[in-house]
């Protein structure tokens, strides 16, 4: 009988240092492609074998982080997602 899985947000933080906005910061034409490769170093480097991932790029205040980590977790898990 196969386990039954669970989700748990987790963060990877870095910063970045531009003179420009940071609306023009990030590339407009990240292909789904692009992001699959990031995902998949980020799984194989990071997480042992087993573990599943999903990630999602966005700017986020510091003052926002836990309301932003609460909102990721409804986009991918439809809201499903237990607190602990």
């Amino acid at each position: 009988m196969e386990e039954e899985k669970k989700a748990y947000p987790f963060a990877l933080v870095g910063f970045f240092v531009t003179d420009k906005p940071v609306e023009e910061a990030f590339k407009e034409d990240i292909k789904p492609e692009d992001l699959e490769k990031i995902q998949d170093m980020i799984k194989e480097v990071i997480f042992k074998e087993g573990v599943d991932l999903a990630i999602a790029p966005f700017v986020v205040p510091p003052d926002q982080v836990d309301d932003a980590l609460h909102q990721l977790a409804d986009a991918i898990f439809g809201g499903e997602q237990e607190d602990g």
